[in-house]
């Protein structure tokens, strides 16, 4: 039987800061079991996001050069090192209560990785993991990142799915803390840029797949005002 959960895409591109907090909220609200499991898209403006195993020796340039771009740096509370969100790139961040879905940490980790490997074959695609490091591959090259934080058995933070992303932004750090990995996207691999719309469609219905999960769309209006209530 599937668990009825909440989806909420954020149109345009979000700011990290603001989507960060919203996560907050929406963890706490969680916990108290006032929301169900939530699943969040969305789209950031440019950032490099360090995470509690990074540190700034993986960025290759300077903070003249980082201003000159209009990236910023921000550290956050997730697991794994340095990433880059930027447009054209999903953002997920599930919500959810591994308590109440009877699965460890490591299996939420590789049923994300599943999500993503089935929604990049409904593109053509042919992803698959690595041994001993998260996220997806597509043969030597890196198409996903995954980095989360778990507090009181609900997640936080979540995927980055590269799909018409500017995979120049990549070449300034080193991506998760690995010096030898490439990076590539659905637009590099099909040759074409790929609709934004039909990738969360496929990645919301792998979501309801493998998690067992339905879900409900959502006003982000109404979140916010509950959230100003709480």
């Amino acid at each position: 039987m599937r668990s009825e959960a909440i989806f909420i895409d954020i149109p345009g591109s979000s700011s990290y800061e603001e989507v960060w907090r919203l996560q907050k909220q929406f963890h706490k609200m969680r916990v108290k079991e006032i929301l169900s499991d939530i699943l969040l898209f969305t789209e950031h403006e440019h950032i490099y996001t360090i995470g509690k195993a990074g540190d700034e020796r993986d960025l290759k340039i300077s903070e003249e050069l980082l201003k000159h771009l209009g990236v910023k740096v921000l550290k956050i509370d997730r697991g794994g090192k340095i990433t880059y969100h930027g447009p054209g790139q999903i953002v997920g961040y599930p919500i959810f209560h591994l308590e109440k879905m009877k699965i460890d940490i490591h299996t939420y980790l590789r049923r994300i990785e599943e999500v993503i490997i089935l929604t990049l074959s409904d593109f053509g695609i042919k992803g698959q993991r690595k041994n001993g490091l998260t996220g997806v591959w597509v043969g030597d090259e890196k198409i996903a990142s995954i980095g989360i934080k778990v507090s009181q058995w609900v997640t936080m933070h979540g995927f980055a799915l590269n799909v018409n992303t500017d995979l120049r932004y990549f070449d300034f750090i080193f991506p998760c803390g690995l010096k030898d990995v490439s990076m590539t996207s659905m637009k590099k691999l099909l040759g074409r840029e790929v609709d934004m719309s039909e990738v969360k469609k496929s990645l919301k219905e792998k979501f309801e797949t493998v998690f067992s999960l339905k879900f409900v769309q959502s006003c982000l209006e109404i979140f916010e005002k509950k959230m100003e209530i709480f």
